[in-house]
């Protein structure tokens, strides 16, 4: 949607869930929530540029990708390289184009009771969840500037809302993108940047399979939810899709709890 220079305000409508002609990078792109997003854009036209070191996953998403509208491309890229991490976001903007949709998804949830973990534990997690999509901002944003247009969206956690035990690390750095995106979305806003989170719920991915008693976590969601089903991958993917289209283009510098009705904020 393009906004009149002169009176700011919108034109006709022009909204649409077509992305072809659009960039998305996503980090943790072969993750379990990373894989249905990559093809939900695919699907819907986009170029997606799918960043993980998880080498099989990434190959299983290329071969679930065959056949979309669009393209999906992985690229092995360890976030927790943090010195590297310029260099290979300019590589990728070199051999592929402008980003125009950046979705920082990745994250690491090691857990354990909180004085088991060291301050150097504390870094790691923050280094991977919060420092490296920091990076992608600063590299990304200045294009997406240029371009009058762009849309990031941080992935947030309910875990933030309190709750959860041996997740500190984890849930600091979930607070942390919420903060940034209140933060980008002010700076940002301005060049026609929206910068938004999802803080989704329990959905069942790997990061379940830190819980000891698999049917009795899933129990405790559905007890807490007010949907009484488990969330599925494609419930994030589509909320991303809206957030990243001109339908959500007044919305900026919001935290959408995607969680089935469980934290209500």
């Amino acid at each position: 949607m393009n906004v009149n220079a002169v009176t700011g305000d919108a034109p006709v409508w022009e909204a649409s869930m077509d992305f072809s002609g659009r960039t998305v990078l996503l980090t943790g792109g072969a993750g379990g929530l990373g894989i249905d997003i990559a093809l939900a854009f695919a699907d819907a036209g986009a170029r997606v540029i799918a960043l993980d070191i998880r080498d099989d996953r990434g190959a299983d998403l290329l071969s679930r990708a065959v056949g979309t509208t669009g393209e999906v491309l992985y690229e092995h890229v360890d976030l927790s390289q943090l010195d590297a991490l310029p260099g290979e976001l300019d590589r990728i903007v070199s051999a592929h184009g402008p980003v125009d949709i950046l979705i920082n998804n990745a994250a690491i949830y090691p857990a354990r009771p909180f004085d088991e973990y060291t301050v150097e534990d504390y870094r790691a997690v923050q280094a991977v969840n919060v420092d490296a999509h920091v990076q992608c901002m600063l590299s990304l944003a200045p294009g997406m500037r240029a371009r009058g247009w762009g849309r990031i969206i941080n992935v947030a956690s309910i875990t933030f809302y309190g709750g959860w035990d041996k997740l500190f690390p984890y849930v600091a750095s979930k607070g942390a993108l919420v903060g940034l995106t209140r933060a980008w979305a002010r700076e940002l806003g301005p060049f026609g940047i929206t910068v938004n989170a999802i803080a989704p719920g329990a959905f069942p991915t790997d990061a379940e399979k830190i819980h000891p008693d698999p049917e009795g976590y899933a129990r405790f969601v559905l007890e807490h939810q007010s949907l009484k089903r488990r969330g599925s991958p494609r419930d994030i993917a589509g909320t991303m899709m809206f957030l990243a289209s001109d339908y959500s283009a007044f919305i900026t510098g919001q935290t959408l709890n995607v969680d089935g009705g469980w934290v209500m904020k």
